[in-house]
């Protein structure tokens, strides 16, 4: 009896064995729960806090990057503004140096011409002075020369005719007459007398 009772318990035993051998890969229920439940905890934190967190970083990498791009292009039109209003400021100088250098320019040829022209005026002026002045100092001189002549030919005629001209109508007549001659340049001590020896004759007959 006792040996025919364990020979079901001994067949049953064989079966679970030989199940559990024909089906190695199916975990155990318990152990498939557990991991559904852990990996369920795990998608939810990661879910909630990795993920929100990689996206926070990312997008402000991106904000970075494209701030960075922003500044850049900022700084370059900053930089080409910069450039254009240099290179305006440089032509403008530019044009005022060539504005002011027509207009010193003009300005020297103005100063040039009315300085030529007072220096033309002055010399004129010098010129017309000085011609005057020659003219006063020659009629000076002609009148002080006809003083002497006068005085000398009046003595010389007296001299030779042998009396002394002492009427005002003779000393002006001789006068004249040699004064007429030293202009041209024909003055003869024979003129001279015969002029003077003239004079006292027609004295002598009046």
């Amino acid at each position: 009896m006792q040996h025919l009772t364990g020979i079901p318990a001994t067949v049953g035993l064989a079966s679970a064995d030989n199940t559990a051998e024909r089906l190695p890969i199916l975990p155990l229920w318990g152990e498939l729960i557990f991991g559904l439940v852990a990996f369920a905890i795990l998608y939810v934190v990661v879910s909630r806090k990795v993920v929100p967190r990689l996206e926070e970083m990312y997008a402000e990498r991106t904000a970075a990057i494209e701030g960075g791009m922003q500044h850049a292009e900022e700084a370059q039109a900053e930089a080409q503004a910069a450039l254009e209003q240099y290179q305006a400021q440089l032509h403008e100088a530019r044009a005022e140096a060539n504005r002011i250098r027509e207009d010193a320019r003009a300005q020297g040829a103005s100063i040039v011409a009315e300085m030529r022209e007072q220096a033309q005026a002055e010399a004129s002026r010098i010129a017309e002075s000085a011609k005057k002045q020659i003219d006063a100092e020659r009629q000076s001189a002609l009148v002080q020369l006809r003083a002497e002549v006068g005085g000398l030919s009046t003595e010389l005629a007296s001299r030779i005719v042998g009396e002394s001209l002492q009427q005002e109508a003779r000393q002006s007549g001789i006068i004249d007459r040699f004064l007429a001659e030293l202009e041209s340049g024909d003055i003869k001590p024979e003129k001279v007398g015969a002029a003077a020896e003239g004079e006292a004759r027609s004295g002598e007959e009046s």
